[in-house]
């Protein structure tokens, strides 16, 4: 019997994907197991399998659609059932229908009722942009549709969701390729176009919104990082040998940033409606700058970590990021986060939110800089640290308190190693 090629459930902090590739085109054999199509979320691309062999007999949404969980891709049919025209997949869980026929006139409609996807639709909340005035690019408003009115460029049409899709590739590539360089005003200068990836446009989205839905401030401070560089001089060696990693800078900063959000629990929070939701648990995100993008996979109840496990899951993090395969369930959540720009070189930054979370520390490069200490100038290996917040709920007192008390632990280990 036939079986739909359905969206997977994604998580609480991923909402909708979109369809990347189709490595399957409509009367194509498939196995059990087989990869049929891309997906790609603002965090990982997903690989949606055949669940019995067949023939792919209906694709439903075509390459650049978005989709939410649970959303039919297209059909899979026994092959001896699959002749001539596929079958439409009829959507039963779903509100909406696949293919909708093309709206009315977006300016003869309501916001209301346009036919958008539900990423659109909160892009376009964010900016205050009227969904009526926006021709969608294919049956409903996507995301990339938004953008495209906000920044005055015109959207580009999907290809038909009725026409086979093309034959798969050799390798698959969620961004599309780059157009040639052209010469700019015959100035003999070049320029080059690249159209932004799916991910790519997703971030710039949800950087926006956090900036258009939270009132962000940063403060800033500074941590000799003596103490702790004395240890991991000391300790570098065994713990490498016991544990099979290196003793790094992270695992002392997650350990730290945990005993101030127990200082400071408004910092561990979220804003639900007009509720404050106080986390008595620390998933801590770390961010790392993939090739595709930053994603920020989560260390789940950090504080009941060691720090092998937290330097561990950090190093294999970085290792999934760079290959493409980190799972939906490692970036689900996260009550608050970390980033490092400091491995880049940064001296001095404002991090962004990443909601619904209400703060996030920002770490930056060690330099050795001359600070009075006890009367007497001496030189020290200084970081500039970073916290920014959201105003709403978390006083300038209760920032300024928390990256202070980041720096107490680091200075001191041993507080560090009894908060821990």
């Amino acid at each position: 019997m036939p079986v739909n090629i359905v969206v997977p459930t994604l998580s609480e902090s991923v909402q909708e994907a979109t369809v990347a590739d189709w490595l399957k085109k409509e009367g194509d054999s498939v196995k059990a197991g087989d990869t049929v199509v891309v997906l790609e979320t603002d965090k990982v691309s997903l690989e949606v399998i055949a669940e019995q062999d067949g023939v792919i007999a209906s694709i439903a949404q075509p390459a650049g659609a978005d989709v939410t969980a649970g959303q039919i891709l297209g059909v899979i049919a026994e092959s001896g059932a699959f002749e001539g025209a596929p079958a439409q997949p009829q959507t039963n869980h779903q509100p909406q229908p696949v293919n909708a026929a093309p709206a009315a006139p977006p300016v003869a409609a309501s916001a209301s009722e346009v036919a958008a996807t539900p990423v659109a639709k909160r892009v376009a909340a964010a900016h205050e942009v009227d969904l009526a005035q926006i021709a969608p690019s294919g049956s409903k408003v996507t995301k990339a549709d938004v953008q495209n009115f906000i920044s005055g460029q015109p959207a580009t049409p999907p290809a038909s969701a009725a026409a086979p899709t093309p034959a798969p590739r050799p390798q698959t590539s969620i961004a599309p390729p780059a157009a040639p360089s052209v010469e700019s005003n015959g100035s003999g200068r070049r320029e080059e176009r690249i159209r932004m990836s799916r991910r790519r446009q997703t971030i710039a989205a949800r950087l926006i919104e956090a900036q258009s839905t939270a009132a962000m401030l940063t403060t800033f401070n500074e941590i000799d990082m003596q103490p702790v560089q004395a240890i991991r001089t000391r300790r570098k060696d065994s713990f490498k040998e016991k544990y099979g990693v290196s003793l790094g800078l992270s695992s002392f900063f997650v350990k730290a940033t945990i005993g101030a959000l127990k200082a400071f629990p408004r910092i561990n929070a979220e804003i639900q409606g007009g509720e404050i939701v106080l986390k008595h648990y620390y998933d801590i995100g770390i961010a790392i700058g993939a090739a595709e993008g930053l994603v920020v996979p989560v260390l789940r109840d950090a504080d009941r970590m060691s720090f092998a496990e937290i330097e561990k899951a950090i190093r294999d993090y970085a290792k999934q990021s760079e290959e493409g395969t980190l799972s939906i369930e490692s970036l689900r959540g996260g009550t608050f986060t970390i980033t490092n720009g400091g491995v880049f070189g940064s001296m001095m930054s404002t991090p962004i939110l990443n909601p619904p979370q209400v703060g996030i520390l920002g770490l930056h490069a060690i330099k050795d800089r001359p600070v009075v200490v006890k009367g007497e100038i001496v030189v020290r290996p200084m970081m500039y640290t970073a916290l920014t917040y959201d105003h709403r709920i978390v006083d300038g007192r209760e920032a300024v308190q928390f990256l202070v008390r980041v720096k107490e632990l680091m200075e001191d280990p041993e507080a560090l190693l009894i908060e821990a």
